[in-house]
């Protein structure tokens, strides 16, 4: 990438204790992460794309800045994240924000959405309390939420509206940087498309920078700039998102690909006739 990126991630690695029982450690590490790079320049989306256990999210925890990586660099915005403390870290915080996966917990229960979207306004003391709430209604009607609604509690409303409210809640500060993890996933396959939709047209009107993280090779095909794909905590391929679709490299990719299922049964056949013919890919 010619420009200076936004986000910049090298050899970073994340290790886990791992327990041998309730309240003992036997001494060995899982390593969530061992070892990735990757760059994101502002105004892109790059999908990082893995299985269940790849690493994926607790890479875009670390970038997030609610993990601390165990070894590496992430440099957002010219600044080092890991090594910063207290209001060097809060300040930086307002330009890198994060959509969590599942919208039925990421909102607090006891309170109402209209509060939960002002939070992060009232953590960093911006603007009197009555010019918050207007915009905590302007933000609620940028996601497409009803703002006559924010006195209501989340139990309330469907995941697709609380997703959208996560969003609005995401979006309060204007940040560079939103990490989006498995933002659809939880959602049913109607909703996943106006969330979608919704992702893409804030990024158009803010400007946003998205890390997307999902399992769904559909999503990240119409969602990313540029792909990056995981296996046991490691990228193995990273290109442009046509690119890697089209044309994969690695074995893993291939098999990513291959396992997306096909409505027509024919092109099933075919392909399963192509891969034993091929044989079974060699993973390093």
């Amino acid at each position: 990438m010619s420009a200076e990126p936004l986000l910049a991630v090298r050899a970073m690695a994340k290790h886990f204790a791992a327990n041998r029982g309730l309240f003992e450690r036997s001494g060995a590490t899982v390593k969530a992460v061992d070892g990735v790079d990757f760059e994101i320049a502002e105004s892109e989306t790059l999908g990082l794309v893995g299985e269940t256990g790849s690493g994926k999210t607790t890479a875009g925890y670390c970038v997030a800045a609610l993990l601390r990586p165990t070894t590496g660099q992430i440099t957002f915005m010219g600044r080092e994240l890991p090594g910063l403390r207290g209001p060097e870290l809060r300040r930086l915080r307002r330009q890198l924000q994060i959509v969590f996966q599942d919208p039925y917990s990421s909102l607090d229960p006891r309170l109402p959405v209209g509060r939960s979207v002002e939070e992060p306004l009232n953590a960093h003391g911006i603007d009197t309390r009555r010019g918050r709430r207007a915009r905590v209604s302007a933000l609620l009607d940028e996601v497409g939420f009803d703002p006559d609604l924010a006195n209501r509690y989340p139990h309330e409303f469907s995941g697709g509206q609380r997703q959208r409210i996560a969003i609005a809640r995401a979006i309060a500060l204007r940040p560079k940087l939103v990490v989006c993890d498995e933002p659809v996933s939880a959602l049913d396959v109607s909703i996943q498309a106006q969330i979608l939709n919704l992702l893409k047209d804030l990024q158009r009107d803010l400007g946003l920078t998205y890390l997307f993280i999902s399992h769904d090779l559909a999503v990240v095909r119409t969602m990313c700039d540029r792909v990056a794909v995981m296996r046991d905590g490691r990228i193995v391929e990273t290109g442009a998102a046509e690119d890697v679709y089209t044309h994969p490299t690695h074995p893993y990719t291939i098999e990513l690909l291959e396992s997306v299922p096909l409505p027509d049964p024919r092109r099933t056949r075919e392909r399963r006739a192509q891969r034993r013919r091929r044989g079974p890919p060699r993973i390093a």
